[in-house]
């Protein structure tokens, strides 16, 4: 289905789109991030809040060193400002890399079992399945922020994957 150079490539890709997003956000007020704008997930702020603690979640199937989420804690608030967001999102898009980079093709194989909270059953998928989940759930979600920012009057990055430098 996938193999390492694709996890690689994304991983890359999650990061740079994340640091496009933080250079812009960084300058605009929080109560602006927190407007609901009718979005899935209501606003900025909290479309971004569910994106970091999904893949602090499926990070922490695929690698022990990241730490699950506390059960039953509230994926929209999961950090409490902008500030906290940033240096999380930063954290975790490192440990991304990190894992990415040592993903050899055979470790895609295979399945995953883990407890799901939102089925409350066990699953089990294929384990590249789930990671390609983990990439392509940044990617929605992230558009949905872009989708934001732009009806906000903000100027939201380039999102296109073939505009990725070699040196991001």
């Amino acid at each position: 289905m996938i193999e390492a150079g694709y996890v690689q490539t994304m991983a890359r890709y999650n990061a740079w789109q994340n640091r496009q997003l933080m250079a812009v956000l960084k300058e605009v007020p929080e109560d602006v991030l927190r407007e609901d704008r009718g979005a899935f997930f209501g606003s900025i702020l909290q479309t971004l809040n569910h994106l970091l603690w999904g893949d602090t979640l499926w990070m922490s199937r695929f690698e022990p060193r990241v730490a699950a989420p506390e059960p039953g804690s509230d994926h929209l608030n999961f950090t409490p400002t902008y500030a906290v967001w940033s240096a999380e999102r930063f954290r975790l898009d490192g440990a991304i890399r990190m894992w990415a980079d040592t993903v050899r093709t055979l470790d895609l194989t295979g399945d995953l079992t883990w407890y799901s909270g939102t089925l409350k059953r066990d699953l089990k998928r294929p384990r590249a399945l789930c990671v390609a989940q983990l990439f392509n759930h940044q990617t929605h979600h992230r558009g949905q922020v872009h989708a934001m920012m732009t009806a906000a009057g903000l100027t939201a990055p380039v999102s296109d994957l073939i505009f990725m430098s070699e040196d991001e």
